[in-house]
């Protein structure tokens, strides 16, 4: 896996984008995620949600985006357009790449995308600004995972942790972005909170969904272990979705903000780490 391009400013916020072209080794095996078919392709079928889902988030951003008066949140927007963007185009390649693997990638990135052209057309614009910011809780929170329980990616082939690890790190640093432009435009709690309750059923339901129809379209058998050890990773023991549950109930708190958890720090580390995972010593300075 390859990253080598060059860190730029690209707006006058702490939220930069880092462009990467990662490439993947066709010698990489079809299950990366210590040789395990659930992990592997738990995270792919999330994956094939990114490019159209990302794209999504800036749309129901950019919306607003000429109605925002803080010069501080303006520039945050930039950033945030601009880390989505290179989100998507990475995903984009590594879902490819399973493609090539014999996964059925492109059968879920066209459900998605047909999926929010629905969306687009019955969600007002509130609507899906809220629903935005919903899913950029989620991320938050998965993201968050990863980079304060460095466990949660053992096994992964080494090749393939710095797609994660960055993406995590930028999802992390802005987080609040649509939540704050949410807050200045809209500012509805009842709009937020139930806007939450509905996409948390269906986060859940189209996970489900992706990863049947990414295994139905696949030419080996189902490893009905590595089903049972998976929900188990991740409901039992150790448990990771069970232990984001005070973080996702957080939400419903009139008082909620992404920026009351402070993540600065695990960024740092998580930086350097890539940094010297990719050969690139000014990710670390940027930390």
């Amino acid at each position: 896996m390859n990253a080598q391009a060059p860190v730029r400013r690209t707006n006058k916020s702490e939220i930069q984008p880092r462009r990467m072209d990662f490439s993947f080794d066709p010698e990489m095996p079809r299950y990366w995620f210590g040789g395990d078919q659930f992990k592997t392709l738990l995270l792919t079928a999330l994956s094939c949600t990114f490019p159209e889902g990302e794209r999504f988030f800036v749309r129901s951003v950019r919306h607003y985006q000429k109605n925002i008066t803080d010069p501080d949140l303006r520039e945050r927007v930039k950033g945030f357009i601009g880390q989505e963007a290179h989100h998507g185009n990475e995903h984009e390649h590594f879902n490819e790449f399973m493609e090539n693997k014999g996964v059925p990638t492109r059968k879920v990135h066209d459900q998605v995308h047909e999926g929010l052209k629905w969306i687009a057309k019955k969600f007002s614009p509130e609507r899906q600004l809220a629903k935005t910011c919903a899913l950029e809780h989620f991320t938050a929170m998965l993201a968050e995972l990863m980079l304060e329980e460095p466990e949660f990616l053992e096994g992964m082939d080494e090749r393939m942790v710095p797609l994660w690890l960055w993406h995590a790190i930028e999802e992390s640093e802005h987080k609040a972005v649509a939540f704050d432009v949410y807050r200045d435009q809209v500012d509805s709690y009842w709009v937020r909170t139930s806007e939450m309750a509905f996409t948390t059923v269906e986060f859940i339901g189209f996970t489900i969904y992706h990863y049947i129809t990414l295994r139905q379209g696949m030419d080996d058998k189902a490893d009905l272990r590595s089903v049972a050890n998976g929900v188990n990773w991740l409901l039992g023991k150790p448990g990771w979705l069970r232990r984001l549950g005070r973080s996702y109930v957080s939400y419903y708190k009139p008082g909620f903000h992404p920026e009351k958890k402070d993540s600065r720090a695990v960024r740092q580390q998580a930086l350097k780490r890539l940094a010297a995972m990719l050969g690139r010593p000014e990710l670390a300075d940027a930390a």
